[in-house]
């Protein structure tokens, strides 16, 4: 399929959610977009581990790696990729061709590296990229998306569209400002009002619960939006140990600090309500970013 057109009008947008409406999906899919304001969060770390996780309990799960000019989730797994996003712009292959296998039956949709390119798409390429989604046609449990940071288009897009937001947060000042200015723009500009937290990083279960308060505090003086403690995974060097060994920490060290906590997490994601309407497919989610006009 050749997705690198660089023109679109409105009726072939009206068309591509039409088509994207004949997928067929047995059961809801549970979209979350996984960020986290600023980079260096750990929001990576934790959109794979959570995956793993969810995978390990035989859930069908899929990682988008939607940082689409800094990618690097296949890195931090140690996964060859031959193909990538790039290439099924450039109408080398199809969606499906570039989807790889990672630990516990995760599945990922690899971006690319390093490439200034990607990060620049027109709104046709991006509508090119959705529309090689409605072939994939798989019927997914999860289909997590580890965002770029930041409040750029993309970020904004792949945010609204999803169902849960699942904002990654550090005992940083510079962390917990990004986190408020991201959910100030989600929230005036696009009416998005509940947030997942989670604290990262932290050196005690209270220093989250303090993250957390801090946050809360601003919103409520200046927000309208709900926000919910979906906990906290603390600073454990065995992460560090599990990226340089490009292997998830629930793999490497699955009983250290870090792991236990990211599977309280996804006992957690477990629990949350699956939209049982149109609204939770994914042809849903992709047809809202066709309509955006961007990915």
């Amino acid at each position: 399929m050749n997705v690198s057109s660089t023109s679109l009008n409105a009726s072939s947008i009206h068309d591509q959610a039409s088509g994207l409406r004949l997928m067929t999906s047995i059961k809801p899919t549970k979209v979350i977009a996984i960020t986290g304001g600023k980079g260096g969060v750990g929001k990576t770390n934790v959109s794979v581990n959570l995956g793993v996780y969810l995978s390990s309990l035989g859930r069908k799960v899929m990682l988008l790696d939607a940082d689409l000019g800094l990618a690097n989730v296949d890195v931090m797994l140690g996964l060859k990729v031959h193909r990538n996003l790039k290439h099924v712009l450039a109408g080398e292959c199809d969606l499906q061709d570039i989807v790889i296998n990672g630990p516990s039956g995760l599945q990922i949709i690899p971006a690319s590296s390093g490439t200034q390119r990607m990060a620049e798409l027109s709104p046709a390429e991006h509508a090119g990229i959705i529309r090689a989604f409605s072939d994939l046609g798989q019927n997914l449990d999860y289909l997590l998306v580890d965002t770029s940071a930041g409040i750029s288009d993309n970020v904004v897009s792949f945010t609204r569209a999803a169902q849960d937001v699942l904002l990654v947060v550090c005992d940083e000042p510079t962390s917990i400002t990004d986190a408020y200015a991201l959910m100030k723009v989600l929230n005036q500009d696009h009416q998005i009002s509940r947030f997942k937290i989670v604290a990262n990083m932290v050196r005690t279960p209270q220093e989250g619960r303090d993250i957390f308060a801090k946050l809360s505090m601003v919103t409520d003086k200046f927000l309208d939006v709900m926000l919910e403690y979906a906990g906290s995974v603390p600073f454990d060097e065995n992460v560090r140990k599990a990226i340089k060994k490009q292997k998830p920490v629930l793999e490497l060290f699955p009983r250290s600090p870090a792991a236990v906590a990211i599977k309280s997490l996804g006992k957690k994601v477990e629990t949350w309500p699956i939209p049982m309407n149109a609204s939770g497919h994914i042809e849903f989610f992709m047809e809202r970013l066709v309509a955006q006009g961007a990915i």
